[in-house]
């Protein structure tokens, strides 16, 4: 039985083309260039591989520069998000009629992640928030992070579907026994492998009809989609 349903929060619960990102990535390049003396070829390229090589950028920050984790989360989330995102009554309905846990699972801060909900209407929604910082900043997709947040809210994977935009995330969510939801139109044309992902939404606002679609309101039936819901 499904028994949580946890969303991922940046170009997940919002749409990957609001600029959020494109702003968050700029404040990541200007604490490079200014606190490690880098130019701005060097910061892209050192962000793209602590990226991909450590789940997050700060996380090979806090590894070889010993960085102060809350100094960098507090400096490159501090965008003006209401220039970007706006409330969002249909989500706003969908999540109120979604009857299982609500959990935002993200590598951002909860700050961060607070400060989105809230902009977008839709805070009063979820029981939880897990950030970096529960992760102990073992963030997605190291695995450990899986068996983590299972931990926090004392559920089995199986009780659990992750809604995400990055297939990369998905990979060790689906391997430790989760439901696997891709949001496609955050997905940046990623194909996704169907022994990755069980079901693909192309907006975060159909995953209510999903649900319905899977029957996660009880047992989840064995059903795969694989096509985009609609």
């Amino acid at each position: 039985m499904i028994r949580a349903i946890l969303f991922d929060l940046d170009d997940t619960l919002y749409p990957s083309n609001s600029g959020v990102m494109d702003q968050i990535r700029l404040q990541m390049m200007c604490y490079l260039c200014t606190r490690l003396h880098l130019t701005p070829e060097e910061a892209d390229e050192l962000r793209r591989d602590y990226f991909l090589t450590y789940g997050t950028t700060m996380r090979g920050l806090q590894i070889n520069h010993d960085i102060d984790a809350d100094e960098y989360l507090a400096f490159v989330h501090d965008i003006r998000l209401e220039n970007h995102l706006q409330p969002n009554k249909e989500l706003d309905a969908v999540l109120a009629g979604i009857r299982q846990q609500k959990v935002v699972f993200t590598n951002a801060s909860r700050e961060h992640a607070e400060a989105v909900l809230a902009v977008l209407g839709i805070r009063s929604h979820f029981d939880r928030v897990v950030d970096i910082r529960d992760m102990d900043y073992e963030s997605k997709p190291v695995a450990t992070a899986y068996g983590r947040i299972c931990e926090l809210l004392g559920l089995e994977p199986a009780e659990c579907i992750l809604v995400e935009d990055n297939v990369r995330n998905l990979e060790p969510a689906k391997k430790a026994g989760m439901v696997t939801v891709l949001v496609a139109g955050s997905a940046g044309g990623q194909n996704p492998a169907p022994d990755i992902v069980d079901h693909v939404l192309s907006r975060v606002e159909e995953i209510g009809h999903l649900l319905e679609t899977i029957g996660a309101a009880g047992e989840q039936t064995a059903m795969r989609t694989d096509r985009t819901a609609g």
